[in-house]
């Protein structure tokens, strides 16, 4: 007989209050404490609690106190990743990060879900689908992504969006529910570099 562990792993309906899953969350929920009480100049503890927390095989991730999690154990992240102040990872299903991935202050990733019925509901099952975010992806503030979304390279989400459903590659994604704004081309690659060259002119001067 499949464990909670083995339901939730798989994406089906488990109880959040089996005893296995209750002591990894608080197993994750202490690393996190000890994590945001950390001072402002505790890099190498900080780094160190986190690579107990997540898979980053590049040990670069850098995440801003406070953050929240609920295993971290599903949580795998590429390189050069950085997180803003009060991100939150409802890591019931697997959250996939890419390299060079930003998330802005107080982005939530939200791979849990519940039944829409109250009957099921309230007998604290529930379950978790997959977030896969690309290489390259920006996410503004307060974002949200929601459970079972996966978001293309080279990817801007805007301050605030609410995603509920897969987004393209090369976009700027905005509003709730979130939407292809536009496409991101070859003129904002040209407007952004010749941004780039007249900053590094200022800078020699």
């Amino acid at each position: 007989m499949p464990s909670e562990l083995d339901l939730m792993r798989a994406g089906q309906l488990y109880n959040s209050t089996a005893a296995e899953l209750v002591n990894m969350r608080a197993t994750a929920k202490q690393k996190i404490y000890r994590y945001n009480q950390t001072t402002p100049e505790a890099n190498t503890l900080r780094a160190q609690i986190l690579q107990e927390l997540i898979d980053c095989p590049s040990r670069d991730a850098y995440i801003e106190v406070p953050f929240r999690m609920d295993y971290g154990s599903n949580v795998h992240i590429g390189a050069n990743f950085y997180a803003n102040y009060d991100s939150i990872f409802l890591d019931i299903a697997p959250i996939t990060i890419g390299d060079n991935v930003m998330l802005g202050p107080r982005v939530s990733l939200y791979t849990a879900g519940h039944p829409l019925v109250a009957s099921v509901r309230n007998e604290f099952l529930e379950y978790g689908h997959p977030i896969t975010v690309g290489n390259n992806v920006w996410i503004g503030g307060n974002a949200v992504i929601c459970p079972g979304v996966t978001i293309g390279d080279n990817t801007v989400i805007g301050a605030g969006a609410i995603v509920t459903k897969d987004m393209p590659a090369n976009s700027l994604i905005v509003g709730n529910p979130a939407h292809v704004l536009r496409s991101l081309t070859a003129a904002d690659e040209q407007y952004w570099q010749a941004e780039k060259q007249r900053y590094l002119a200022a800078r020699n001067q």
